[in-house]
């Protein structure tokens, strides 16, 4: 039997997942056997993601560094990564094997585990039977679109069906005495939004309304406008969608939750040895602003992700902190060593899983980051992209939303959104969830915008990099709570 110390450890990872979508979150039924797991577990109610990108918030994830400091700021970037020890290295030093099953979008390969069941896609994966070669063709006609039937194949040649598969051939191979890690990573409910039956009928009736449509995008960036008549001139009507659009979303979720209780249920008593982790990528538009997808932006619905921990030593809690997926690595590198690598930028939450209690200047505010660097275009701009303007294929990650840089800081009640032109958008996310009204320009908020861009500048100095390692060392603190110890001014 594995160590207390180190016990086994099942990442659950989804892409794309918005929060609030979950009976845990306070939204419709879609995961009860993953709500029945987080019972007793820590719910991170503010997690973030360091990037509303795929790739980018993988690497932060498995490195504990923002997208500044490994480099990987696109999809088409992950061999760059920038770092000194990742996850699997920490892991693999403390005396784990590694399996993977699922989506990877990150820079480690199959030659870094034990074992490996993919790669699959969103609209590829291994193909075994002829059936999954039917299924994967079905998806790419659908090109990332809505679905507007129940998909015609059976729920073994869905996605989900085939990873949890292989989960399970990995767990055969895994012994007692050895912890594992397993990272199951789903591509649902990533778009194309499409399930079976009974999934495709189940939220017909509850689907919840949307807090912005596209008669709001007057009050957005004007990346949101562009996107938007990126997807109108390409899929005339689209918004009308948005319903079905939901439905099906939701149900993914529940077709995820049920292969998810198949993994669950093999693993019977080891379930009782095993940390949990539960969590997402990014969010979704899910249609608030007439968008789908993503790309435009850095909107509460992109950027909050779910994040949970179960497991023994953890104390069941709902937690408020701003805190990261940026935080995972050095969090499970501390659980089961002791220690972070350097270069981690994240920060330990181990304490806080015990139950303990979180300094508030180090746990008051949160980071994003976004932008392919370069000069931002303009409202205006039509430049060449990487797929053709005519004709419905469309990709919202593109060279104009995704332009220069933008940066967010986000605290209990206030955002603040800066971009490379010296554009500042301040929310009140109490008031204002939809993040509608900006208050940049409000005499009466002059004070909380100063607040917001000192602390956007503390954060940015805080994402330097420590790495490479030279003769000096840089000063640190326990579980690399930078500010847990205010110094006098």
């Amino acid at each position: 039997m594995p160590d207390p110390l180190t016990p086994n450890i099942v990442v659950l990872m989804t892409d794309q997942q918005r929060v609030g979508c979950t009976a845990g979150e306070g939204g419709p039924d879609t995961m009860p056997r993953l709500d029945a797991l987080l019972t007793d577990a820590c719910r991170f109610e503010r997690a973030y993601t360091p990037s509303p990108v795929c790739v980018p918030a993988r690497t932060s994830l498995l490195t504990g560094r923002f997208p500044t400091a490994h480099r990987v700021r696109q999809n088409s970037t992950a061999q760059h990564a920038l770092f000194e020890s990742d996850l699997l290295d920490v892991l693999r030093g403390a005396g784990y094997s590694l399996h993977f099953s699922g989506k990877p979008h990150m820079h480690p390969g199959p030659e870094d585990f034990d074992s490996y069941h993919g790669p699959y896609f969103h609209d590829s994966g291994p193909e075994r039977t002829r059936e999954h070669e039917a299924f994967d063709r079905w998806l790419r006609a659908l090109d990332h679109g809505v679905a507007e039937e129940p998909t015609p194949f059976p729920l073994s040649a869905q996605f989900p069906h085939r990873i949890i598969d292989g989960a399970l051939e990995a767990l055969t191979g895994t012994g007692e005495e050895e912890p594992f890690f397993l990272w199951v990573s789903f591509p649902e409910p990533h778009n194309p939004y499409q399930v079976p039956e009974p999934y495709f009928s189940m939220f017909e009736d509850q689907v919840p309304g949307r807090i912005a449509d596209a008669d709001d995008l007057a009050e957005l960036d004007w990346r949101f406008r562009w996107l938007r008549d990126l997807f109108e001139q390409k899929r005339p009507g689209y918004d009308a969608q948005w319903r079905r659009y939901r439905a099906n979303y939701l149900g993914m979720l529940r077709l995820i939750d049920d292969q998810v209780g198949r993994l669950l249920d093999a693993l019977g008593d080891r379930a009782e040895e095993t940390l949990f982790l539960v969590l997402s990528d990014h969010g979704d538009f899910l249609g608030d602003y007439g968008l789908q997808r993503k790309g435009a932006g850095m909107p509460e619905a992109l950027m909050r992700v779910p994040l949970s921990v179960a497991g023994p030593g953890v104390a069941a809690q709902r937690r408020q902190e701003p805190v990261s997926l940026v935080d995972v690595m050095p969090t499970l590198a501390e659980w089961t060593t002791g220690e972070l690598p350097p270069g981690a930028q994240g920060r330990s939450l181990a304490p806080l899983l015990r139950g303990e209690a979180a300094p508030p200047e180090e746990f008051s505010s949160m980071l994003g980051e976004l932008g392919y660097g370069g000069i931002s275009y303009d409202e205006r701009s039509r430049p060449p992209l990487h797929f053709p303007y005519e004709g419905r294929t469309v990709d919202e990650l593109n060279s104009v939303t995704l332009g220069g840089e933008m940066r967010m800081v986000v605290t209990e009640r206030l955002k603040l959104v800066v971009d490379d032109r010296g554009v500042h958008r301040l929310f009140d996310l109490e008031t204002d969830p939809a993040e509608l009204h900006d208050l940049s320009e409000d005499p009466a908020r002059r004070d909380d915008l100063a607040a917001m861009q000192r602390l956007l500048l503390r954060w940015m100095m805080r994402t330097a990099d420590d790495l490479p390692r030279g003769a000096y060392i840089p000063r640190t603190r326990n579980h690399n709570w930078r500010w847990a110890q205010p110094i006098a001014p």
